[in-house]
């Protein structure tokens, strides 16, 4: 109950503070994805009236992110417009965007020039951010790390070492590879300038909105190297941007830096320490791969390694002097190897045989379905450990299909670390079942209702089978008939 209270209370905040700018209540109010952070976003909407709200319990990390704001805009850098903030600064109204950030354009259209084009206003934003609004930042506004210096990047290079190296069945020196790294983490901090960096810039957070290209999410932002973020945007794993666009986009930004009012960059200097930073952060990323991966098991980070040990092969082939240190470089070589890449890879199935997958969801009240196959057996999976939407009044005679349920199941509850174990268990046996020309496997997820947390769980499942493996699978909800008729009823069952 305790996450559902505290969205609720989050959602009257914000509408409060919607009604205060816009002069009425919105009618419609959404949860929207989270990332990597603790912040809850929501979707506001009365008419044509729509705005972004935000919850977060870090004022520190909220008033890094107002600060920017108001200087990146002074400058004319095309960020969000916060409309209003609360009194404890914790919740705040800004400008909605849209849903299209720069990853999904070039995900759904693929590398066309309109792509192309938008990747270059995002680097035109970013230079304006680094040298014109960077210029006059005050980095004593940051509510963690002020600078990017020795200590931060040793850090990284210990997310790589201790989060995915040390993880690997792959031999190497430790005591040499530290000294390595240490001398690597004192020579990257020197490189200058030291500018506005914002740590996070990826295709992610970059928002096409009217034909325009818009920066989000750079409370990180700190005086560090220009480069990282450049190597951090044309190097992101999963964009996979061609080696051609890596090379214009770098030029282009390099053109830009020459009509900034700003002192004339050595270029080559410029590029080598680009170079340098690129392989820092594609190090960092494995680092948080193989910690939300490997350890935690995330599915979506897993998935993520093989494209990133992909792109630290091409770097390693691009950049043969770099790294500079041979028990690193020997151990880079080891780990971008084609069969490691092979062992993360996702699974090409291009003829799934004759296996077929059946996804139930049921209701314990009617009890657990039986498998009809040859071969019985099967998974049933309980998700009554999971917070029942249909205890709230919003979501009582909605449905597991219905979109505000499953943001409600996805950011209120544990339904996403429960599906990620349920993704591991079927993985092992569909994997097994096509090797071995196996006809059938059975799959039920069990709830109170059979309404709710089971209908969406056996979609998530269906849908990452079929898109996985490529085998062909059938959905059944054996209490639909009963959807729209059930009342929730008090019980002492797990809820």
């Amino acid at each position: 109950m305790t996450a559902n209270r505290s969205s609720a209370q989050a959602i009257s905040t914000l509408e409060l503070i919607f009604e205060e700018h816009f002069g009425v209540l919105p009618d419609q109010v959404a949860v929207l994805p989270v990332s990597g952070s603790d912040r809850r976003y929501y979707r506001l909407s009365k008419g044509e009236m729509t705005a972004i709200g935000t919850q977060n319990t870090n004022v520190a990390e909220n008033n890094t992110y107002f600060y920017f704001t108001e200087l990146f805009k002074k400058h004319g850098i095309n960020v969000p417009e916060i409309y209003r903030v609360s009194k404890d600064r914790r919740f705040y109204l800004q400008q909605d965007l849209g849903t299209t950030s720069l990853f999904d354009q070039v995900t759904q259209e693929g590398f066309t020039d309109n792509v192309r084009q938008n990747y270059h206003k995002a680097l035109e934003q970013l230079a304006k951010a680094q040298w014109i609004a960077g210029r006059e930042a005050n980095f004593d506004q940051c509510f963690a790390t002020k600078q990017f210096d020795e200590k931060a990047i040793m850090a990284d290079l210990f997310y790589f070492k201790y989060y995915f190296a040390d993880l690997q069945k792959v031999h190497y020196d430790k005591v040499l590879l530290m000294q390595e790294m240490e001398e690597l983490s004192r020579e990257l901090a020197r490189v200058q300038p030291q500018m506005l960096m914002y740590r996070d810039f990826q295709s992610r957070n970059v928002m096409i909105h009217d034909g325009k290209t818009y920066l989000i999410d750079f409370q990180g932002s700190m005086k560090g190297p220009a480069q990282y973020d450049l190597a951090s945007m044309l190097w992101q794993a999963k964009a996979q941007l061609p080696e051609s666009w890596k090379e214009d986009l770098l030029n282009g930004y390099i053109a830009i830096l020459n009509t900034l009012p700003i002192p004339r960059m050595d270029e080559i200097y410029f590029r080598r320490g680009y170079a340098q930073f690129v392989l820092l952060r594609l190090l960092q990323v494995l680092g948080a791969y193989g910690f939300r991966g490997l350890l935690q098991r995330k599915p979506h980070f897993i998935s993520s390694i093989s494209p990133a040990l992909k792109n630290l092969e091409v770097f390693l082939s691009s950049y043969p002097q770099l790294p500079a240190y041979p028990e690193l470089r020997s151990l880079l070589e080891k780990l971008s190897s084609k069969e490691m890449q092979a062992l993360y890879a996702e699974p090409e199935i291009k003829d799934p045989g004759k296996l077929q997958v059946t996804i139930n969801s049921f209701s314990y009240k009617n009890g657990i379905p039986k498998d009809s196959s040859s071969h019985g057996g099967g998974f049933v999976f309980d998700c009554r450990g999971i917070l029942n939407p249909g205890r709230f009044t919003a979501y009582k005679h909605l449905t597991g299909q219905h979109a505000s349920v499953q943001d409600f199941l996805r950011q209120e509850t544990k339904m996403q670390d429960f599906l990620d174990h349920v993704y591991g268990l079927v993985s092992i046996n569909v994997e097994d079942y096509l090797a071995r020309g196996f006809e059938h496997l059975s799959v039920s997820f069990g709830c109170t209702g059979g309404q709710h947390r089971s209908v969406f769980a056996a979609e998530q499942l269906g849908a990452y089978l079929s898109n996985r493996y490529n085998v062909p699978v059938t959905v059944n909800h054996l209490n639909e008939q009963r959807w729209m008729l059930q009342k929730q009823e008090d019980s002492n069952e797990p809820e």
